[in-house]
């Protein structure tokens, strides 16, 4: 740790909250005082599953099921996770996702936008690296799911091309 321990202390606070607020599994900064004297911090949390069942599962014989009355399927009706949209491009690491290539400039797409495989549709931001990503396959935009400026983990989904 370097000499500016008290400070030290406070941006480590400031990492967890950051962490915290922004559901974030896993947070990594250099943070460089001088030719000799850095901090490397790297901040994690562990994700808890839910609780085990403390009491013991009582196992009972298998009852026959009944068959349920047939229910009508809706049509093509969008899935509640957009992460399950077959559409779904999604981000392939943990960064700040940026829908423009600079502040002020037009977004790389919009919704209703036609999109060809292999063009700009945002960028993520990785350890000060812009990372472009590009559109998986052609299709329109049917919706955008970030942020301009959000954080985003690894997996989640971005945009949906139809």
């Amino acid at each position: 740790m370097s000499k500016n321990h008290e400070s030290d202390v406070a941006f480590i606070k400031a990492l967890a909250e950051l962490l915290r607020e922004n559901d974030l599994s896993e947070l990594e900064v250099s943070r460089a005082y001088g030719e000799d004297d850095s901090l490397d911090v790297r901040v994690a949390r562990q994700m808890v599953a839910a609780p085990a069942p403390s009491a013991p599962i009582q196992v009972s014989a298998p009852q026959p099921v009944q068959p349920a009355a047939p229910t009508p399927a809706a049509p093509s009706a969008p899935t509640d996770d957009p992460a399950q949209d077959p559409g779904a491009v999604t981000s392939p690491m943990v960064g700040t996702v940026y829908l423009s290539p600079e502040p002020g400039a037009a977004p790389f797409v919009q919704v209703g936008d036609t999109v060809s495989e292999g063009q700009t549709i945002l960028i993520v931001e990785a350890m000060k690296t812009m990372n472009q990503i590009p559109a998986p396959r052609g299709g329109k935009v049917t919706r955008i799911l970030v942020e301009d400026g959000a954080p985003v983990e690894y997996g989640a989904p971005l945009v949906i091309l139809s």
